[in-house]
């Protein structure tokens, strides 16, 4: 396969993405520096996928190449585990499964670019949703409850999960600090998206795509599909959109960034 002229090839591009997600450079150490790498990356990972080439906080925090819970839970593993809690109730990062079914952190001024309502309490009622997201929907309109109780008021765990994901897809429902148990580990709070941060009136779809691009820096429109759970043939025309702007360039059914080239 040839190279296009002024492109760089996939080695530089490593390099590139490396600098872009803070692979390389000084290490996340403080839950004020994770919310400033996900403010600066705009979507991340918990934790790094083969599947979703993007950027995750886990990478941030370890030193590159590092595997986590290769030795059960260290310092980095509790670090990332506490702060996918801690950076939305701190409303510093939005978190939640919303690319590719894992857990993934949005940034604020992403957040509103994607969010698909009005930014108030009774969002969810105008987003298609099955019975029981809309019931988990409703409990949290008087406020963020733990997880734990919104299992018990679903009363079956598996339907609940796949509601809460379902919710979280939509960015409606968010992680919200932790509430401790008699027993066990601490339950997950969850709380209304909308209530943790400025969002609603603020949807667009080709600025979201511009952000993407910057922050991946070479996608299919596949990609870009996948990461905001679009059609193929919208992430497309918003790529397209780019190239004819002058933000994008494409080559071999791929799309770079501009800033690349």
């Amino acid at each position: 396969m040839g190279v296009t002229p002024g492109v760089p090839d996939d080695t530089a591009l490593g390099r590139a993405r490396a600098r872009r997600w803070w692979v390389t450079g000084r290490r996340v150490r403080s839950v004020a520096r994770a919310g400033s790498f996900v403010d600066d990356v705009g979507l991340a990972l918990l934790f790094p996928s083969e599947r979703l080439m993007l950027p995750s906080l886990w990478e941030a925090v370890a030193a590159e190449d590092a595997e986590p819970f290769a030795t059960g839970m260290d310092d980095d593993e509790q670090r990332v585990w506490a702060w996918k809690d801690e950076l939305p109730r701190r409303g510093l990062a939005w978190y939640g499964s919303f690319v590719g079914g894992r857990g993934s952190f949005v940034s604020p001024a992403l957040l509103r670019l994607l969010y698909p309502a009005y930014g108030d309490e009774t969002d969810h009622e105008h987003v298609a949703l099955s019975p029981t997201a809309h019931e988990i929907a409703a409990a949290l309109m008087n406020g963020p409850l733990p997880s734990a109780t919104l299992r018990v008021l679903v009363g079956d765990r598996n339907r609940y999960q796949r509601s809460v994901t379902e919710l979280q897809r939509s960015l409606l429902v968010t992680n919200a600090g932790t509430a401790e148990q008699a027993s066990g580990w601490p339950s997950s709070v969850l709380d209304l998206t909308c209530r943790r941060f400025d969002v609603g009136g603020g949807y667009d779809k080709s600025v979201a795509a511009r952000l993407f691009l910057q922050v991946v820096l070479e996608c299919a429109a596949g990609d870009l599909a996948r990461a905001f759970r679009w059609p193929v043939t919208e992430a497309r025309s918003c790529l397209d959109a780019l190239v004819e702007s002058g933000h994008a360039v494409a080559a071999d059914r791929t799309y770079r960034s501009a800033s690349l080239v």
